[in-house]
């Protein structure tokens, strides 16, 4: 599960060493020798939506699970995930070990089998929002926002690729949100921070990384903290998280949101094996959880629970003022969809421009709301055009779980995949004709259109693999 790949232990920055000495859970000892062993761990989380069709493949081969998470696993190196089909077709997402904790948190915090409004705040490129997607209830809502517009298109493309349908991606501030006051039954944020525990994975941070950089980290997770607090009901759940090891971005920030924000800290229960340090804030007594990479097999992370006073009961209304909103689909334009989605009666057919997307039903007027406040990127999934009679499928279809079984595919062997991932001419032997999906392992990659002398393909181009 090792593998090598740089000596940091002359390069680890005194002053974080030195504050680090009173922090709980700490040992300068093991935590410069970890790092000098050049020592990395490689995990990842499988998709439980495309988890049946990963038989015969390494990830159902008994690899080593990530103790606090369902879907989690070690691998024992770390391959090329680019020359794997099966990471374009979302089957699985790379993410770090520690940060899966996320699913233990939101479990014991709340009933996650019932309808929630959750808002992934920092979400780029889409780990915990993918992660956070996969344990919610269908007829809960995701708002996976990112505050930095270069960032929202491989957030976009990592939900499109998990298939997620209950997902709207946006492009917003945190006060922004204050337009939607106690809309959110849980907020996640996982702030921007002077990200040292990720010194292992990305040894550039040492270089980035200064004291002062800790203090205005620090400043900015509390603004964003007091821009978004409001749009959490009362009674809500309110989980924040970092990369570092810095008191001041950890339990410093507890603090403030006890005293400041006016909730109350919830605690987690832990297995010992785990080797997770619990910590508590020095002024408010509020709990932490520390992840520290010579007692367990994970990078920094820390992760701490609220909860929102008041009278969960209170009902808000919104504006839905400013926007115009979404108009459905036509008729003419729901038949042709039906020749290819299974199960129609379950969502909402919009038109969003010229593109038809797929969401929800019981979620229609949460789009609508959002439409109304926020700058939308990405709403459920594009099913594509109708142009005389026929669908012209979205890449953003193929994803999903939602085509009928009647719907043409053609299997593909890892050469053909690859080729059909470099968005080259593909060769196929199939006797289908027109739109076909294309699968590997029998997960779909995507679309081709089967013509009488040759195979067009319609995989993304901005998504294409460049290396031959």
């Amino acid at each position: 599960m090792l593998i090598k790949y740089i000596n940091l232990s002359q390069q680890l920055p005194a002053s974080l060493l030195t504050s680090l000495q009173t922090v709980k859970g700490f040992d300068e000892k093991t935590f410069t020798a970890v790092h000098a062993s050049g020592a990395q761990v490689t995990s990842v989380r499988i998709n439980p939506g495309k988890k049946n069709e990963l038989s015969g493949t390494q990830l159902a081969e008994s690899l080593e699970p990530v103790p606090w998470s369902s879907d989690g696993y070690y691998l024992p190196e770390r391959p090329s995930f680019t020359a794997d089909p099966l990471f374009h077709a979302g089957a699985y997402y790379v993410q770090e070990a520690s940060s899966m904790f996320l699913e233990e948190a939101l479990k014991q915090s709340c009933d996650l089998s019932g309808a929630l409004r959750v808002l992934d705040l920092c979400a780029a490129p889409g780990g915990k929002s993918t992660l956070i997607q996969s344990v919610l209830s269908e007829d809960s809502l995701l708002v996976s926002n990112e505050v930095i517009k270069t960032r929202v298109g491989i957030l976009s493309e990592n939900i499109t690729k998990w298939g997620a349908v209950n997902v709207v991606v946006t492009n917003n501030d945190p006060r922004d949100f204050q337009k939607l006051p106690g809309y959110f039954d849980v907020i996640v944020v996982d702030a921007p921070c002077s990200g040292s525990g990720l010194f292992r994975k990305d040894p550039a941070a040492i270089s980035e990384w200064s004291a002062a950089n800790v203090q205005l980290c620090t400043q900015r997770q509390e603004r964003i903290l007091a821009d978004i607090f409001s749009s959490l009901k009362p009674g809500g759940i309110l989980i924040y998280s970092t990369c570092s090891y810095s008191y001041e971005e950890d339990e410093s920030i507890c603090d403030f949101v006890v005293s400041s924000l006016s909730a109350t800290s919830l605690r987690y229960q832990l297995k010992p094996e785990w080797n997770i340090v619990e910590t508590t804030a020095a002024r408010s007594g509020a709990f932490g959880y520390r992840f520290y990479p010579d007692r367990l097999k994970g990078e920094g992370f820390f992760i701490a629970g609220f909860r929102k006073q008041g009278d969960e009961e209170i009902t808000q209304a919104y504006s839905f003022k400013n926007k115009n909103q979404l108009s459905r689909a036509t008729k003419d334009e729901l038949e042709a969809i039906k020749k290819v989605i299974a199960d129609v009666s379950r969502f909402s057919f919009l038109k969003w421009q010229e593109n038809i997307l797929a969401f929800p039903a019981s979620l229609q007027d949460d789009l609508f709301l959002l439409q109304a406040n926020l700058y939308i990127k990405k709403a459920g999934v594009s099913v594509g055009t109708v142009i005389k009679a026929e669908l012209i499928p979205d890449h953003e279809l193929a994803m999903t779980g939602l085509l009928s079984a009647d719907v043409p595919y053609y299997n593909a062997d890892k050469e053909t995949a690859l080729q059909y991932l470099r968005r080259h001419d593909i060769k196929c032997d199939t006797a289908a004709k027109g739109w076909t999906l294309l699968r590997y392992n029998n997960i779909a990659l995507g679309w081709i259109k089967v013509l009488s002398n040759r195979i067009n393909n319609y995989y993304p181009k901005d998504w294409r693999i460049l290396n031959k």
